[in-house]
């Protein structure tokens, strides 16, 4: 319990990219950090931090959103790795996924990028896919629209309607990981979903 946990939300940087599906998991982090009363700083590994704990005397966590874009997000999680002195098996990284649907979560450890360019880069730059993720799914894109369209498409007004729920079980599986570890967080919400 005394290591912390290092959570990164994936996203762009910009006001532009803020409402995108590609930004769920800083949206995410907004959620959690608000909930702990943590608030997020400038920090010198090319990242906003917040800190504090998910409970009085809970495990301690490190919420860390680059400023690089998506498929950069490599150098930022290297550098606040080796800035708190973690291993990756302390490392959460929360991002969107086009194969969950809409609504749903699943908490993945260890493994390949799935297509996925935030992770792929991590996965290069630290030499490891030995770290935890939480995959919020934002669903495939409808009729003959392009991934990479989608994912930079802000929420259409009825996944807004349902989006705070949906960051909020999110940041409940973030906090139930560092609290109890990932199997009972993936007992929790893949059962919910199936």
């Amino acid at each position: 319990m005394a290591d912390p946990w290092l959570v990164v939300g994936l996203g762009n940087p910009g006001a532009q990219y803020s409402g995108n599906r590609h930004n769920v998991g800083q949206m995410v982090l907004a959620a959690l950090a608000h909930r702990i009363d943590a608030r997020f700083t400038t920090h010198k590994t090319n990242s906003v931090v917040a800190e504090g704990r998910s409970y009085p005397l809970g495990p301690r966590l490190i919420l860390a959103k680059p400023n690089s874009f998506m498929n950069l997000s490599g150098g930022p999680v290297t550098q606040l790795l080796g800035y708190y002195d973690l291993e990756p098996d302390r490392l959460i990284v929360v991002h969107d996924e086009l194969d969950i649907p809409f609504d749903s979560l699943r908490i993945k450890h260890k493994g390949g990028a799935g297509g996925h360019n935030g992770i792929r880069d991590i996965i290069a730059a630290t030499g490891t896919g030995d770290f935890t993720r939480v995959r919020v799914g934002i669903g495939r894109p409808p009729g003959r629209q392009s991934a990479a369209d989608f994912v930079l498409k802000d929420f259409t007004g009825a996944e807004r309607e349902v989006l705070p729920n949906l960051l909020d079980d999110a940041a409940d599986a973030i906090q139930l990981i560092a609290a109890e570890g990932r199997e009972a967080a993936q007992l929790k919400y893949h059962t919910a979903a199936e």
